[in-house]
């Protein structure tokens, strides 16, 4: 998404410039000019803390995560509830074999994480001193996966309701595995 913004505001710049004459462009064209190109070392330099660019690949998001949390929650209290995961139904099958009691891995993107800092105080906590982000659970992180470990409560055709899992609502799921 964010290198389709670096084209998109590319695309803009050169537009804006075969309008005029290097020597004569008026007062307005310059200001949007200049705002357009601002805008682009922005998305730059985002795309380039995001590592976009340099190692890419693509993931296929298998399911969902349905619970009673729409905005990020302390994870405990988020794994204090029942959740469903919902695969996508074409992918019904590969629940064969997975059974009530079981322990499950699942692989989660943190769709609602914006940036990260290599250093974060411990989920937010400024009291606590800063750790490396290899070192936190935190959803802020380079490549903003999450993991977690979750009882295997009932399969029900293709909803796995679980307990432990600390994603919030609609967290997009990418695999699961035997824990």
């Amino acid at each position: 998404m964010i290198s389709e913004t670096v084209e998109e505001l590319r695309k803009q710049i050169a537009d804006l410039k075969k309008r005029w004459p290097a020597h004569s462009p008026p007062p307005a064209l310059m200001d949007q000019l200049d705002e357009l190109e601002e805008r682009l070392h922005e998305a730059i330099k985002l795309a380039e803390n995001e590592g976009i660019g340099e190692r890419t690949f693509r993931l296929r998001v298998i399911g969902h995560v349905e619970n009673e949390f729409n905005d990020p929650t302390a994870p405990n209290e988020i794994r204090s509830v029942e959740s469903r995961i919902v695969l996508d139904p074409p992918l019904v099958e590969g629940l064969t074999g997975i059974e009530p009691g079981q322990q499950l891995l699942v692989v989660f993107y943190f769709h609602r994480s914006q940036g990260f800092s290599l250093l974060q105080h411990p989920r937010g906590d400024r009291s606590r001193p800063k750790r490396g982000v290899f070192a936190l659970r935190s959803p802020n992180r380079p490549t903003p996966i999450g993991v977690t470990v979750v009882d295997v409560i009932a399969v029900e055709a293709n909803v796995l309701r679980v307990s432990g899992l600390d994603a919030i609502n609609n967290t997009p799921v990418l695999d699961l595995k035997p824990a």
